[in-house]
């Protein structure tokens, strides 16, 4: 039997029709990405950028703006991934594509994709999947799932792989300070060829979430070394825990966690929340947190099995790669002795500790970029740049870093330092310091000529400048 329908309901029928014929044709038109809104300027050595828009709009607005820096970072962790754990970018790609992706939060992916439309309009021949495992690469996958995977697999003659124990940071409040304000203070440990160009100011404007200024790396969506404050008052920074050991394979990448926390959290638990959520292991670290609402500071140990939280509202935290929650330790980082005070993280911390409660009462920007440009060993009580001096020079150390699989006058060290407090939070402003905070340069060419064993670095290490101390707030236009 055929029913035949009223001519009314046909009509409106055939309306609903049209209408999402229509909708799921301009589903196939291009994305119109907005590039009007970002800009860029130098200023002290650092690329101050602004985003602003949709995700899509900002991803397109930081490729095209950063793309031949962009192209540059992808070189340089091409070759040192390659070189310090055997696997070449292909193997990065796969793994970004097939792992990572899957668990990144939609606006996140589009502004990924936004990022690497974005390089592409400048003629950079790079596609999403390197710009995930850009992301990715610097951290997590290079030193977390790749020793995992390792593991797993019980690959033959593989590289030995440590977590690298990067920067040194502390955060203070309450007695501890000048005025009772909360002072954060932090410095960059790094390569020096990812130092030199990790020297991005970025003034994120979304469409939805906090305005965040943060110090970041071209290409990049989240600090990565994790130095900012949003316009909620909330003040970040992190160190990274050494030798960790930890993956979860359907967990989410640290790099969105740590955006997405920066980007919607409003007070210390909101973010605390949102750091773990889905915690994949990757790029383990210590948290300094603070509240300029509340004047509260907190830090989070942030393993895959134990995280624990201390808070305070009248004292301060210190972090340079140790952990200190014996349970973690046990479970999550058996490999390192907290007592052996020659090592880097312990010998930083004794000189932090030691430059607070000397300071305790006085602590405000100036004191806080002094103490990132500090050249005690605390090991052996002499004023000596190298890997255990807050600021780390260990290009000049014959011992290099063993816990981190560094061998002698590696060119690693601090590369950039950045300080703030309360009142400058709440102004959306830091202050920044590309290159070492002592103010030294690192110079490529005499050290290659010097350490022929790093020659293999030459198409990617280039002289680290010291910039003077530069003032940041969001909005600035030059």
């Amino acid at each position: 039997m055929v029913c035949l329908l009223p001519r009314k309901l046909t009509l409106i029928l055939c309306f609903f029709a049209a209408a999402a014929s229509l909708v799921g044709a301009q589903s196939t038109l291009p994305i119109r990405d907005d590039a009007s809104k970002g800009y860029r300027f130098e200023r002290g050595g650092w690329t101050y950028v602004h985003l602003e828009g949709n995700p899509s709009q900002m991803g397109f607005q930081h490729g095209a703006l950063l793309a031949a820096e962009i192209e540059d970072m992808v070189a340089v962790i091409k070759l040192e991934s390659a070189h310090d754990t055997g696997r070449d970018w292909n193997f990065y790609r796969e793994s970004s594509r097939k792992m990572l992706w899957p668990h990144i939060d939609a606006e996140y992916q589009q502004e990924l994709e936004g990022i690497a439309r974005g390089v592409q309009s400048k003629g950079v021949k790079l596609d999403v999947w390197d710009i995930v495992a850009l992301n990715g690469g610097i951290e997590e996958l290079t030193q977390y799932y790749v020793p995992w995977l390792n593991k797993r697999e019980h690959a033959a003659n593989a590289p030995h792989i440590s977590p690298e124990g990067r920067c040194s940071a502390f955060i203070a409040t309450g007695s501890y300070t000048s005025g009772g304000k909360i002072v954060i203070a932090h410095n960059n440990w790094s390569s020096y060829a990812e130092g030199a160009r990790w020297t991005v100011i970025f003034d994120i404007q979304p469409a939805r979430g906090h305005r965040m200024l943060m110090d970041g790396v071209p290409g990049v969506i989240t600090s990565q070394d994790d130095f900012g404050v949003n316009d909620a008052g909330l003040m970040i920074t992190e160190t990274t825990i050494t030798q960790f050991e930890g993956w979860e394979p359907n967990g989410k990448p640290e790099f969105v966690r740590s955006r997405k926390a920066m980007q919607y959290a409003a007070s210390i638990d909101e973010y605390v929340a949102l750091i773990k959520e889905g915690n994949n292991g990757g790029y383990a670290n210590d948290w300094l947190i603070g509240d300029r609402k509340t004047g509260e500071i907190a830090y989070l140990e942030l393993g895959l099995k134990n995280t624990p939280l201390w808070r305070s509202k009248d004292g301060y935290f210190v972090s340079s790669n140790f952990a200190r929650d014996p349970k973690l330790i046990k479970e999550e980082t058996d490999r390192f002795d907290l007592n052996n005070l020659s090592s880097s993280p312990n010998a930083r911390r004794v000189s932090a500790e030691r430059q607070i409660a000397q300071a305790k009462g006085k602590i405000d920007v100036e004191l806080a970029e002094q103490f990132l440009s500090d050249h005690v060993d605390s090991y052996t009580g002499k004023v000596d740049a190298d890997e255990r001096s807050l600021c780390g020079h260990i290009d000049k150390d014959p011992r290099g870093v063993p816990v981190w699989d560094l061998g002698p006058y590696a060119p690693h060290g601090a590369v950039t330092g950045k300080v703030m407090d309360s009142e400058m939070a709440g102004k959306m402003s830091l202050i920044g310091h590309a290159g070492h905070p002592c103010g030294d340069d690192f110079l490529a060419a005499p050290f290659l000529a010097a350490h022929p064993e790093y020659g293999y670095l030459k198409p990617i290490l280039k002289d680290m400048k010291a910039g003077p101390w530069t003032a940041f707030s969001a909005g600035e236009r030059r």
